[in-house]
């Protein structure tokens, strides 16, 4: 009896100790709910923005007189500032009513509100077009990145950057639309002025998470680096190897020092003919391709089709010029790929309809995952 007695009593806490535990796990439970209660009403002050927003724009569209419904909302401020404070100065109610009239829909502001704050949005108010505040909306949820980082991610022209790869996809190839960008912004693995591949692939390597933000965080997992293949004897090695979860496959990464060259095309093409013979899974899609490399020339990719093998090829840059050049560069490569897609157009092949709703594809899938 006694030495159960003194068992027992061995795991008896201390009263301090006792003390400690529960203020720990109250603690937590504080901690839990105040992060809850942030979000959600981080979620009703954005709801409540926008439902300003679209009451103040049907009763100043509604108005007969024009200078009468901008008077509205001057005096409607005075009476809001008052009452409520700063928030509601003539400014902004304005960005409220600017941001009900961009945002219309209601499904989507209330599935965004969950994620994004009203300090996002007001970043993403300025950019052109609908399509662009979407994308950038749903990378900020999926990455959940905060004010920030949404800035960071629109200076470095992330969605112009997809859109670039996406004009030089032809109807029916085996890219999948949205899957890459050109260029890729490498500058942050702070790689000399002159380099080797096999530099390349170790500042990739000791920089990974960074190399994944730029190429997609949430959707590429790395696999593997120098992927052994042994064909008819003979060893190659795929510089790195990526799975894309959306698109439930393997990428493999090439990389080369200099400009494209056509006899790149044939080299990947047996990386991808082996990975899909060896390395993809039953519910797996066929395995694509990137080469990186510094100069694309574009006109020769075009002629060789290389959309069509599963490959697509992009530049990469390791230094990032200045806020200005950066931009006119961007939109220089926008433009030439522009012109090839008229180009292609008026040698006949089909329009095939691209605007592919980014935002609610994304939304659709995070629901069917939470059902």
């Amino acid at each position: 009896m006694n030495e159960i007695t003194k068992n027992k009593n061995e795991f008896q806490f201390t009263d301090i100790e006792h003390e400690n535990v529960i203020f720990s796990n109250v603690s937590e439970i504080i901690e839990s709910r105040k992060f809850n209660a942030i979000y959600i009403a981080n979620s009703q002050i954005v709801l409540m923005f926008w439902e300003i927003g679209r009451y103040i724009n049907s009763v100043v569209l509604g108005m007969e007189r024009a200078e009468y419904g901008k008077k509205i909302v001057v005096t409607l401020s005075r009476q809001l500032v008052a009452k409520y404070g700063k928030s509601f100065e003539d400014k902004n109610l304005r960005r409220m009513m600017q941001f009900a009239s961009q945002f219309d829909d209601e499904q989507i502001v209330v599935s965004l509100s969950r994620q994004l704050s009203w300090s996002h949005f007001l970043i993403l108010l300025p950019l052109k077009s609908m399509e662009e505040k979407l994308y950038y909306a749903a990378e900020t949820a999926k990455q959940l990145l905060g004010v920030r980082g949404l800035r960071h991610m629109i200076s470095r022209k992330s969605f112009k950057r997809r859109e670039i790869a996406n004009l030089q996809i032809k109807p029916n190839c085996n890219i999948p639309f949205n899957a890459f960008k050109d260029p890729y912004l490498l500058d942050t693995l702070d790689l000399k002025d002159s380099f080797l591949e096999g530099d390349l692939e170790k500042a990739i390597l000791l920089s990974l998470e960074k190399f994944i933000m730029e190429f997609g965080k949430g959707d590429f997992c790395f696999v593997e680096s120098q992927k052994r293949m042994i064909i008819d004897g003979d060893d190659f090695k795929l510089d790195l190897l990526f799975y894309h979860r959306g698109l439930k496959r393997l990428v493999a990464i090439d990389l080369k020092i200099g400009r494209f060259m056509p006899a790149h095309k044939g080299q990947m093409e047996l990386y991808l003919a082996w990975l899909k013979e060896n390395e993809m899974k039953e519910d797996e899609n066929s395995p694509i391709g990137i080469i990186l490399c510094t100069q694309a020339q574009r006109q020769r990719i075009e002629y060789l089709q290389l959309d069509k093998s599963g490959i697509a090829v992009a530049e990469y840059w390791t230094k990032l010029p200045p806020k200005e050049q950066f931009e006119n560069k961007i939109q220089e490569i926008m433009a030439e790929a522009k012109e090839r897609l008229e180009r292609r157009k008026l040698l006949g092949f089909s329009n095939e309809q691209k605007q592919i709703n980014y935002f609610l594809e994304e939304s659709s899938d995070e629901t069917d995952d939470k059902d």
